[in-house]
């Protein structure tokens, strides 16, 4: 099994955790931390949550930008790059790390989000694995603290032993968020599918040279 486990501990141009903002944010979200696998797996996930400010406009095609370091360099990002941060600093402390892809349905999505995407379904949206004690466990670090209490949902935490996916209901008891369609976990940032399925979900946003339209906003003020 360890062998296996091999491809999802190697750095790659997303996963670079060569590069020193990353092993060096990492060792600073772990001061103080047990080196148990799970602690560690937990300590890094609030970090990746809340270090980094969740913003679906700063999508870009641009395959740096899912980056781990390009995350840090940037600090807001979107689901699929905070999942990769979370795995680069993983698999830098040993922990075998995956990107797992799913589409859901956002139930409290701003309006202008939804006008802009022309749907309430978020193609592509990521989420990471982690191998602990000898299996994988989901962790979704996209929505930061500040944000979750924005919208009055708890903020989604992760015990390293229990999937950890989407807040299901608002305080209030509203819907938020569920999972429409699995498209399964990737060794590696799976970029061209990634742009495949987001161009073919909202072909509207993507100019005649394949850019993305430009927008810009703050989804905490919009909610």
């Amino acid at each position: 099994m360890a062998d296996s486990l091999d491809q999802y501990l190697v750095t790659t141009p997303f996963y670079d955790f060569d590069k020193p903002s990353v092993q060096q944010w990492a060792d600073q979200a772990l001061a103080g931390v047990s080196n148990a696998p799970v602690d560690v797996a937990k300590a890094l996930y609030l970090a990746a949550r809340d270090d980094v400010s969740y913003n679906p406009y700063v999508f870009s095609t641009d395959p740096q930008s899912f980056s781990a370091s390009h995350v840090l360099a940037t600090r807001e990002s979107y689901c699929i790059p905070k999942a990769v941060l979370l795995g680069a600093a993983a698999r830098y402390k040993g922990i075998p790390a995956r990107l797992g892809l799913a589409d859901v349905k956002n139930h409290l999505s701003s309006p202008r989000l939804i006008e802009f995407l022309r749907s309430d379904i978020f193609r592509m949206h990521g989420y990471i694995e982690l191998y602990l004690n000898g299996q994988w466990v989901k962790a979704t670090p996209a929505f930061n603290k500040r944000l979750c209490l924005i919208m009055k949902v708890e903020p989604l935490a992760f015990d390293g032993i229990n999937d950890s996916i989407f807040q299901a209901f608002t305080d209030d008891g509203a819907q938020h968020m569920e999972y429409v369609n699995e498209h399964g976990e990737f060794a590696d940032v799976p970029y061209d599918f990634i742009m495949d399925g987001i161009r073919s979900a909202y072909p509207h946003l993507f100019d005649k040279k394949a850019g993305v339209m430009p927008i810009s906003g703050d989804l905490a003020s919009e909610v």
